[in-house]
């Protein structure tokens, strides 16, 4: 099993998301991984800083931990011929540490570039043509592409890493699990479904499993529900409603009910590491085994030591 940290891109400016993969690395986690958004979800996030100069950065100043996206959309707001392209410089400049997280993308980052957001259906599809290109491209040498979707004109990636990364592709259904397995090396998903891993691997795929696991860390439950509250509480609206809104105040609009109290349900909240780690075997009950913990509370260096002295031996005895 693999415990990483999740870098909430929204919530903090870059120069903050490179020191936190540095305490992350010195706290002890295996990877770290980064969102790859143009937009937050909140008002009250105020940030969303370009995911492939952080990663950089983080490559720059940090030693062994692992770095992945969490995930990028490979089509519409990118071409999968300039994802193949930062994909392989990563891998290089982080001496392959680097593992591409992918999946069919939100309104709220894609609509920017004034595009039509296609139905799931269509993403999928859009999807799956991004994956061969980029697998295309990684093969060395020109190349040319003309799907329904996508088209790729006699393009190459003149620096390829000598171990290409791994791809983990998100699914949250079965079509989405079965094209993790045919074109992906790894799923990601963010819900604690058994059903997800059991699709995958039943559409044969082998690879590691990556999850995000909610925690909120803090001196006392209240303080910790409030903050999930203020920084998550779009998480509890579900993929359809995530995937489908453009802008972040359809999400202030979409998270108007919900309550502190339900944050407490959803979230380990507070600095028992009992209930973090109860949070926590729920997803490797599921059988997930890359853990990415994501944590919504006020203080992310106290989350950090808290992880280090009193949560990863429990995670690891689970």
């Amino acid at each position: 099993m693999k415990i990483g940290y999740k870098l909430f891109a929204e919530a903090y400016d870059p120069k903050e998301i490179v020191r936190q993969a540095r305490q992350a690395e010195r706290a002890g986690f295996d990877f770290v991984e980064i969102s790859d958004h143009y937009h937050p979800w909140l008002y009250s996030h105020g940030h969303s800083g370009f995911v492939w100069s952080m990663l950089a950065a983080a490559a720059a100043s940090t030693e062994r931990i692992g770095l992945a996206t969490g995930v990028t959309c490979p089509f519409i707001r990118y071409h999968p011929a300039i994802i193949a392209q930062a994909a392989a410089t990563t891998a290089i400049l982080s001496d392959h540490r680097f593992t591409l997280g992918v999946g069919s993308g939100e309104r709220l980052n894609e609509h920017v570039t004034g595009a039509p957001w296609p139905s799931v259906t269509v993403r999928h599809a859009m999807l799956r043509e991004a994956l061969e290109i980029i697998r295309l491209l990684w093969s060395g040498g020109y190349h040319s592409y003309e799907g329904k979707h996508l088209v790729l004109d006699d393009a190459r990636v003149f620096d390829l890493p000598s171990e290409l990364p791994p791809i983990a592709v998100a699914a949250s259904g079965d079509r989405a699990a079965e094209i993790a397995a045919s074109l992906g090396d790894g799923l990601f998903a963010t819900e604690a479904d058994a059903d997800v891993i059991a699709a995958y691997t039943g559409a044969g795929g082998t690879g590691p499993r990556y999850c995000e696991v909610p925690l909120a860390y803090a001196k006392d439950e209240a303080t910790a529900a409030a903050s999930a509250h203020r920084l998550m509480r779009f998480g509890l609206t579900g993929w359809k409603v995530q995937s489908e809104l453009p802008n972040p105040i359809n999400f202030e609009a979409a998270t108007a009910s919900i309550t502190e109290d339900d944050m407490r349900r959803a979230f380990g909240c507070g600095p028992d590491p009992d209930r973090h780690a109860e949070v926590v075997r729920q997803f490797t009950d599921a059988g997930f085994d890359h853990l990415t913990l994501m944590n919504a509370g006020p203080d992310v260096d106290g989350f950090f030591d808290f992880y280090a002295t009193e949560l990863s031996g429990k995670l690891v005895d689970s």
